[in-house]
């Protein structure tokens, strides 16, 4: 359009948008400065945007963001996502832009009265770090899975119930036995304890629950390191194991997979997350894409936080 105009013309337009659009002047000072008047002025500056020499473009990094939730939440059928830009992470994979992120979406999602259900492990620990101080002296916490036993690396799930009771003013119930027993007998014994049975239907009852998801491939997530001997490694491979959800292996599918560690382990039953009404799971990664993307086609979450790469590799996964 602007190729339509002649050379003087061009020039007055770009003069008056510069002036407007480039210097902040208003239209009054413009026309003053100038020796027109004010309604000339004004229509000089809708010819200018009418033939192309200015252009108003409405942007912002969110609309990005919020574009890919959509998007998430379209393909895995998610009630909701959350997507960060992409930020130094300050422990492995999770950046504090991700776990604020996951802390006011689990605020906004309880209540005073709310039972929230935790699964253990650095980036759900990350998320009660975040988390905003309340009054909620009714409110519940529940661990979802026993103690890996280092609670100092880890953020095990005595610390994870504990800390984020203190931060809502609430009451905790945790699961002081280990996640994973060496007896089998043991463990079925244990699960049977009132006091531990009586814990894990409460997570299972729970009205929100958040947990992380681990990847499982050339490395071995620290929750089940100590655990994970050559034969389970072996037979994970075997089974095409490729995540871990409280607990529990999952394959590409999101199908649970059964390994000699299952029957050992203390944790509530995987097909007992997808009752919860409202599950956040928290990861972020390149080498976490294939077990959210596993998590999720299992229907296992009803909500993602994650950081914008990630968001992008599992969408990209998704379609491919």
């Amino acid at each position: 359009m602007c190729a339509n105009l002649d050379r003087e013309h061009a020039r007055l337009l770009l003069d008056i948008a510069h002036l407007y659009w480039d210097k902040d002047l208003s239209q009054d000072e413009i026309a003053e400065r100038l020796g027109y008047s004010r309604s000339t002025v004004s229509r000089k500056l809708t010819e200018a945007r009418r033939v192309g020499i200015v252009q108003v473009t409405v942007a912002h990094p969110i609309e990005r963001l919020m574009a890919l939730e959509e998007e998430l939440t379209s393909a895995f059928g998610l009630k909701q996502a959350r997507v960060t830009e992409v930020s130094r992470p300050f422990v492995p994979g999770v950046t504090p832009d991700v776990a604020r992120a996951a802390a006011e979406l689990l605020v906004e999602h309880c209540g005073p009265r709310s039972v929230i259900a935790v699964s253990n492990g650095r980036a759900v620990a990350a998320v009660v770090h975040q988390m905003p101080e309340r009054t909620w002296p009714t409110s519940t916490v529940v661990a979802m899975i026993g103690s890996a036993g280092e609670s100092y690396d880890l953020g095990d799930g005595g610390d994870v119930c504990r800390n984020l009771a203190m931060r809502l003013g609430g009451r905790y119930r945790s699961l002081t036995v280990p996640l994973v027993f060496d007896s089998l007998n043991l463990a079925r014994a244990v699960r049977q304890e009132d006091q531990v049975a009586t814990t894990l239907e409460l997570a299972a009852r729970s009205d929100v629950a958040l947990t992380g998801i681990g990847a499982v491939g050339e490395s071995t997530s620290p929750l089940l390191r100590k655990w994970m001997t050559p034969q389970v490694v072996r037979e994970c491979r075997r089974r095409g194991a490729v995540a871990h959800v409280c607990g529990h292996h999952l394959d590409t599918e999101g199908r649970h997979v059964p390994t000699a560690l299952c029957e050992r382990t203390l944790c509530m039953e995987p097909e007992r997350l997808k009752e919860i009404p409202f599950v956040v799971g928290v990861a972020a990664g390149e080498e976490k894409v294939t077990a959210i993307r596993a998590a999720l086609r299992g229907g296992y979450l009803s909500a993602l936080v994650t950081d914008e790469v990630t968001a992008r590799a599992v969408l990209e996964a998704a379609v491919g």
